[in-house]
């Protein structure tokens, strides 16, 4: 098993990283330092490449499964770039995404369009409606009992959130709200007004597109 350390001068990457900046790393080498080793059968920048070939295929929906396919990443590696993927896009999001419209919302949740399960997602916002962190709330069909203002409104009051958004997803496909989805609406947004941050849109969002509570005027 090659370390980056055992590797030729020429193909080491934490050595190219200090004389050159990280900016001069190709993405295959900015794995390899986060690796850090390969197997006995394949050094760490060939194990590298293979992960960069997963990521150009198909990075939208890059799991642990996906990952762990690789001969060579184990659990413990691919969790390690998962980790630093998700820690990524946490710091994208704070820096550059502020919500204007509906669709902002539903560009930000693409991911969740086509879950075979329901996802229950909260987005807290500052007082410019800057995103500040996009949650999972719950998994499982939405009602009242398993969506509590108490786990929805936590995450936004350490935020420091001047508002809220809520959404979730219809693995059916099915753009049409339900009697429960408004019951479960109006009584975040009671709660909303008693903390004194704005629930600003419920969003039902599928494959097929999306619905906004705001927009049809449910809230």
């Amino acid at each position: 098993m090659k370390t980056i350390s055992e590797l030729n001068d020429f193909d080491k990457p934490r050595e190219k990283l200090t004389k050159k900046g990280v900016q001069s790393l190709k993405d295959y080498e900015l794995l390899a330092i986060l690796l850090g080793s390969g197997t006995k059968d394949k050094d760490v920048l060939k194990l590298s490449r293979e992960i960069v070939k997963l990521f150009e295929d198909d990075f939208e929906t890059i799991n642990l499964d996906k990952l762990t396919s690789i001969h060579g990443l184990g659990i413990a590696k691919a969790s390690q770039i998962l980790s630093a993927i998700e820690l990524s896009k946490r710091y994208l999001i704070k820096q550059n995404k502020k919500v204007t419209s509906s669709q902002d919302i539903y560009d930000e949740l693409q991911e969740y369009k086509t879950k075979q399960q329901e996802y229950f997602l909260t987005i807290t916002l500052d007082g410019a409606n800057h995103i500040i962190q996009t949650r999972i709330i719950s998994i499982g069909t939405l009602n009242r009992s398993l969506v509590h203002p108490r786990e929805v409104f936590a995450d936004a009051i350490s935020d420091r959130a001047a508002s809220i958004i809520i959404a979730h997803n219809h693995p059916s496909g099915l753009l049409e709200a339900s009697q429960e989805d408004i019951h479960v609406t109006k009584r975040l947004q009671e709660s909303a007004k008693l903390l004194g941050i704005e629930l600003l849109d419920h969003l039902i969002i599928s494959k097929n597109g999306y619905l906004s509570m705001r927009d049809l005027e449910l809230l």
